[in-house]
């Protein structure tokens, strides 16, 4: 292990990056059926369970890959699985494949892989040639730095926004609504009013609020004791007062499903569906410009997003050398960029870099051991997925939460006597966690950077290609539909 990760070297152990990878496979599991969710669920006309079954596989081996890549080519505690925002993006581009050339949605599945592997073989080779790296270096120190405290508001909004939400079902077993933490329960004029909006939801939202605070204080109360294992430690707290809860409260078990569920992987499933099954009829049916269109779109928003996850988490574990650069990003883009292309060759959309990898490394991951640890429970998961699923959202709510309040100390490096550094972080800070992605906020930064340099006499050949990146990202934002 010393000779492999350099614990030493980096001041870790083993057991530290153990927990490190176990905290931040516990905040991000919830992909694992979230992902086939969204990608053969909520939008598919065809395909079913098998559909389902295929991606849930797809998400479990392209994230545990990617993994391995991160932790044995990069030595980096950097986690990796299918992106949230880009799969909803996929999704619906699979649903507009399916209204422009009218095939299945299975087909249409198939076609919108070849988008995918085609951005990751285009990453491939970018990275090899370095030009990625050169793209990171274009982004200004102020921009670069205020990138952490961004993705700590961002955890904070995932955690008191969208992580927990309490669904209610009509006589058809429909959802009807979908209540949330901070909208629907803090929202609330007063805790009468919140009772009567969400009816027989309100009691499961109070376990949940509960919960959540209970675990973040818990996390809280042992860092500051100096307890590394503080995030687990506290989201496992955080479990199991829930499932006392849902027994002692609500009357619910909160271990059915485990009765019920299957723990064989459906192997066939995707070997039939997804397993190297790309349409180029289908994905040629787009047109040329489309489908070069799409490919762009999703290098775009994989990149900047990668690379704010990167940068942003590097520097909360002060990976970062003085200029604001990360030792060894090649080796980490080269593992982001080869997890995507083996996702689309077993089923399943971008695979990038995961926010919730500051966790682990909150908890002390500092090598690829941490990843590797996430990348094995990712592959086990293929096997023993039910016992992720019962993870309550309100238990990771409480580690998204510390770890989003812990980077905003990212925040001490900005001057702010500088326009043009406190203006693009000011709406990066507002951009990323309403947005709800890092590469847009990013491109939102350097082009108010650019715009502030240019109009006020500073533009100069420093920040040349900063200057045609933000001109891309206007391309983006206002041309390209």
């Amino acid at each position: 292990m010393e000779r492999i990760f350099k614990l030493k070297e980096n001041g870790t152990s083993v057991k530290t990056e153990i927990i490190a990878g176990l905290t931040t496979f516990m905040t991000m599991a919830y992909i694992i059926a979230l992902n086939p969710n969204i990608l053969a669920g909520y939008g598919a006309t065809d395909g079913g369970m098998p559909l389902w079954n295929a991606v849930f596989l797809a998400t479990c081996l392209a994230s545990g890959i990617a993994m391995m890549c991160m932790a044995f080519i990069a030595n980096k505690p950097f986690c990796l699985a299918p992106g949230m925002g880009l799969n909803s993006f996929f999704a619906v581009v699979v649903g507009q494949i399916v209204v422009l050339t009218g095939a299945s949605y299975v087909a249409s599945f198939q076609a919108a892989l070849i988008i995918v592997l085609a951005e990751g073989i285009v990453f491939v080779i970018l990275t090899l040639v370095n030009i990625r790296e050169k793209i990171i270096d274009a982004i200004p120190y102020g921009v670069r730095m205020g990138i952490s405290p961004a993705i700590g508001i961002m955890l904070l909004n995932i955690g008191f926004g969208s992580n927990i939400f309490i669904a209610t079902f009509n006589e058809e077993g429909v959802v009807e609504n979908q209540f949330f933490v901070m909208r629907d329960f803090f929202g609330s004029l007063t805790a009468a009013y919140a009772a009567d909006t969400m009816t027989t939801a309100y009691p499961t939202m109070v376990l949940s609020v509960a919960t959540l605070f209970i675990g973040l204080f818990v996390i809280i109360l042992l860092a500051h004791r100096g307890v590394k294992a503080a995030v687990i430690i506290g989201m496992l707290v955080a479990s199991v007062i829930y499932w006392a809860g849902e027994a002692f409260f609500l009357g619910t078990d909160p271990f059915a499903g485990l009765a019920t569920a299957s723990w064989l992987p459906a192997f066939g499933d995707m070997a039939d569906l997804t397993l190297l099954k790309f349409n180029p009829q289908g994905f040629l049916e787009l047109g040329w410009f489309t489908a070069i269109t799409l490919i762009i779109t999703f290098c775009l928003i994989d990149m900047f997003d990668t690379i704010g996850t990167l940068v942003g988490t590097a520097a909360r574990a002060n990976m970062l050398d003085a200029d604001g650069k990360m030792p060894q990003m090649k080796q980490a883009l080269l593992s982001d960029s080869i997890g995507t292309v083996v996702g689309a060759c077993t089923g399943t959309s971008t695979v990038t870099t995961f926010v919730e990898s500051a966790s682990g490394v909150e908890a002390g991951g500092r090598t690829g051991l941490t990843a590797l640890t996430c990348g094995i429970m990712f592959l086990l998961c293929m096997f023993i997925a039910p016992i992720a699923a019962v993870i309550p959202a309100a238990a990771t709510s409480s580690a998204l939460v510390y770890v989003g309040i812990l980077m905003l100390s990212g925040l001490k490096k900005i001057d702010f006597d500088k326009l043009d550094q406190s203006v693009p972080v000011a709406l990066m800070l507002i951009a990323m966690p309403i947005s709800g992605s890092i590469g847009h906020a990013i491109g939102i930064g350097l082009i108010c950077f650019s715009v502030i340099n240019i109009f006020t006499g500073k533009a100069s050949k420093q920040y040349a290609l900063t200057y045609v990146l933000a001109l891309i990202f206007l391309v983006k934002f206002f041309l390209v539909v």
